[in-house]
């Protein structure tokens, strides 16, 4: 019978002492945590304010490793599902077509060094099996969402396909989140929405299994 590989392990329990941060406290000190930082965070910002850095947080996505199911998920909480569904989506494509149009004026060298050779050959992997729906298939998973849509760009995709498909897959994961936010207590919210994308990104793995460089 074949051991555990000690570096899954550590990968295991690294993702469980990440996903109790949020969790432990609220077992411990009960909802009133949770009603303490609902109340701070309604009286230190405005929606107004809230809106805007979770646009720009998202739409700068691409260049900066900013943690996009988290962000979709407080502003859930903060602005509610209608606005905080309506301002991820509204950061995560204006960040999507942003780096589409960049890629696409200035090519290929620009989408490898933005999201780097593996990555890249992933996306190009899935590219060739599924074509633009690689862009709705992709969007759940760190790094493979910005390295599908640099992909895409380096083809002669029009831009009303990009558009449409990014902006239907967006609007999916925004609500998925939103809602998340929205209606679940929060330590569990943040933790699903660690949770989630490591999963898409495990479950990647496991579908394009030959463009992981292994």
């Amino acid at each position: 019978m074949k051991s555990v590989p000690a570096h899954l392990v550590r990968s295991l329990l690294w993702i469980a002492a990440v996903l109790a941060v949020p969790i432990v406290p609220f077992f411990i000190f009960g909802p009133a945590l949770e009603d303490r930082i609902t109340g701070w965070l309604d009286a230190s910002m405005s929606p107004g304010i809230v809106a805007l850095a979770v646009i720009g947080l998202l739409a700068s996505d691409i260049l900066l490793p900013v943690p996009s199911s988290v962000v979709s998920t407080f502003a859930g909480r903060v602005l509610g599902f209608w606005a905080g569904t309506g301002t991820s989506w509204c950061g995560m494509t204006v960040g999507a077509a942003a780096a589409f149009g960049l890629v696409r004026l200035v090519g290929r060298p620009l989408a490898r060094r933005l999201s780097g050779d593996q990555a890249l050959a992933r996306a190009d992997a899935a590219a060739l099996r599924w074509g633009v729906f690689v862009l709705v298939l992709a969007r759940p998973v760190p790094v493979l969402a910005e390295a599908s849509i640099l992909l895409m760009a380096t083809t002669q995709l029009a831009w009303w396909r990009f558009l449409t498909a990014v902006g239907l897959s967006n609007l999916g994961i925004a609500a998925a989140f939103a809602a998340l936010g929205d209606r679940v207590q929060l330590p569990i919210a943040i933790a699903a929405s660690i949770a989630l994308p490591l999963a898409a990104a495990c479950l990647a793995h496991l579908v394009w299994p030959a463009a992981t460089g292994a």
